[in-house]
């Protein structure tokens, strides 16, 4: 994906708990990187999860997580991790993820969301008011 398909970004500082020996970030931090920049999606988009997804009766479980490393993020840089909803199904979030320093593009991601009653944990259709605010935000209807 180009960096222009992203309408939301979330700045971080890589920490130095976060770096290995050779003051890169460790590959699993990443994931923690994608999770907060997610989490603030929700945020942004007025839907801050978990209770504004709960609170209507859905909540969401990643079923996959796949990451694609382009360069290394190091110790203090600032890194601005976008995020998107690439793809609603009946039941499924698909989000695109990709991290960037300055111009260098770092990370890829895709993260795959299951929507489930919070009580069953059985898996739901994605709900109107999902779908809706995400199409508000995103300015297009990524249903499949």
């Amino acid at each position: 994906m180009a960096r222009s398909e992203f309408r939301f970004f979330h700045p971080l500082r890589v920490r130095w708990a976060e770096v290995d020996r050779q003051g890169i970030v460790f590959n699993a931090h990443y994931l923690l990187y994608c999770d907060v920049g997610i989490t603030e999606y929700w945020r942004r988009i007025g839907l801050p999860y978990p209770e504004g997804l709960i609170e209507h009766g859905s909540d969401l479980y990643v079923v996959k997580a796949t990451l694609e490393y382009h360069r290394s993020a190091l110790y203090d840089d600032e890194i601005d991790v976008g995020v998107r909803v690439a793809r609603i199904g009946r039941s499924s979030l698909v989000f695109g993820v990709e991290m960037h320093r300055g111009d260098d593009h770092l990370v890829s991601g895709e993260i795959v969301y299951v929507n489930a009653d919070p009580e069953t944990r059985r898996s739901s259709a994605v709900p109107a008011f999902l779908r809706d605010a995400v199409r508000a935000f995103e300015g297009r209807d990524p249903s499949a």
